[in-house]
């Protein structure tokens, strides 16, 4: 007698799991954006100015073309040039970095500011001496980095004005001058 087996069962393809759906998130609490103009008080040269702003508009924007203080210059809009810097509580900053609106509680300064009683400030009277410039454009954003320099370090060396100064960009290449 022959014994014969049968033959063996195809393998059974393995089913892959149904796919395991996670459990439902409670719904987070969404902030609304802040949209709208917000009135906000900004001292330029030691006066308040009462002004509506978007959250998004930068104090240069808002020196310029609100506040009529047209000294400051765009030149990168990207905070590498310094064309637009002012003083913000005495340092030197790029205006077109900073939020107008984050700037409420902060004394600012602009080039406009220096002169006093038809006086230029020291620090103009040199760049005009000295030839300080040759388009313009740079010119109150060096003069503003400048001061802040002077205003901290009365009798700093060449190399520190060199170091303090290496920010401002002049596309003139009217550093000898500076």
């Amino acid at each position: 007698l022959a014994v014969t087996t049968p033959p063996p069962k195809p393998a059974e393809e393995a089913k892959p799991a149904p796919p395991v759906q996670p459990a439902a998130a409670p719904a987070a609490k969404v902030k609304e954006p802040v949209s709208g103009k917000t009135l906000v008080t900004l001292n330029v040269n030691g006066r308040d100015y009462q002004v509506a702003v978007e959250p998004q508009f930068t104090l240069f924007e808002i020196l310029k073309r609100d506040l009529g203080f047209t000294g400051a210059k765009l030149g990168c809009n990207g905070s590498m040039c310094s064309a637009c810097t002012v003083l913000v509580d005495g340092v030197a900053q790029n205006s077109c970095s900073l939020v107008a609106i984050s700037e409420t509680s902060k004394k600012i300064g602009t080039v406009e500011g220096l002169e006093q009683g038809g006086k230029l400030h020291p620090v103009q009277v040199a760049f005009w001496d000295n030839m300080g410039y040759q388009c313009g454009f740079c010119t109150p954003g060096q003069i503003m980095r400048a001061v802040e320099l002077l205003n901290k370090n009365k009798s700093p060396t060449e190399a520190q004005v060199m170091t303090h100064m290496s920010g401002n960009m002049c596309k003139c290449s009217a550093y000898p001058n500076i």
